[in-house]
């Protein structure tokens, strides 16, 4: 997120100033990077938010500086919804999963789900353990993700070597945020980068475009392969694009 924040802070600005030649190739790169980015990349911000390091602190400071104050309102307000409506979602499959894991230890033992384990009475820490499961589903005042708002942002050692590792941090933090942590992982764990299908071709130039064909993941690794095995066995080169 901060990197493609500051990409479109350096072409907003270098297409109002510098030489005639650099706001030309600027208002290029511009109309590119929007085509992409949309009028608010929700998955993107999604995805920014559930980094320790940023929170909502960087959607808000971010968008404050890429739009005007009304937008830029309606944006954060926007993305605050559809993590509370995406969150929601991940609570209710947490408490059906809960429920169907309780009815088969009741339908297994000849004890309550409370009191037993597959037929095996349960007492002291482990008995309070269940209870607490059952009860968190049930009664929770305040959920995860206000909790993980609430918090301050982590701050990291400020060492180039040591590199943060955003899935590392959820897995540290799965016993304090047990549902929001499974949704973190789901999210940041989807790939962002994307190549177009005409690039798995070779020197025929652009033969596929969007209202033809849609390729699997697979079948784009194969031609890609094979494109370069092809090239090198007969020694063809790449045709420059000038």
């Amino acid at each position: 997120m901060s990197e493609l924040w500051g990409i479109k802070e350096m072409l907003d600005d270098n297409c109002l100033h510098g030489s005639a030649h650099i706001r030309d190739m600027a208002r290029k790169m511009k109309d590119k990077f929007d085509k992409y980015w949309g009028d608010c990349n929700l998955l993107i911000s999604l995805g920014a938010i559930l980094d320790p390091r940023n929170k909502m602190k960087m959607i808000s400071f971010a968008f404050n500086s890429m739009y005007t104050e009304n937008i830029a309102q309606v944006h954060i307000t926007d993305i605050r919804e559809s993590l509370n409506e995406l969150y929601n979602e991940y609570v209710e499959d947490y408490k059906i999963a809960n429920a169907e894991k309780n009815t088969v230890e009741e339908t297994n033992s000849n004890y309550p789900s409370s009191s037993s384990i597959r037929g095996r009475p349960l007492y002291g820490k482990r008995k309070y353990e269940t209870y607490i499961r059952t009860d968190y589903t049930t009664h929770v005042v305040k959920s995860e993700l206000d909790v993980y708002l609430d918090d301050g942002v982590f701050i990291e050692e400020e060492n180039p070597i040591v590199h943060f590792d955003c899935l590392e941090w959820w897995k540290a933090n799965n016993l304090k945020y047990r549902i929001l942590s499974r949704m973190a992982c789901d999210i940041l764990s989807i790939p962002i980068t994307t190549v177009a299908s005409e690039a798995t071709f070779s020197a025929g130039g652009r033969v596929i475009d969007q209202y033809r064909s849609s390729l699997g993941t697979e079948t784009v690794q194969h031609l890609i392969c094979g494109s370069d095995w092809y090239r090198n066995l007969y020694g063809i080169k790449r045709k420059v694009k000038v």
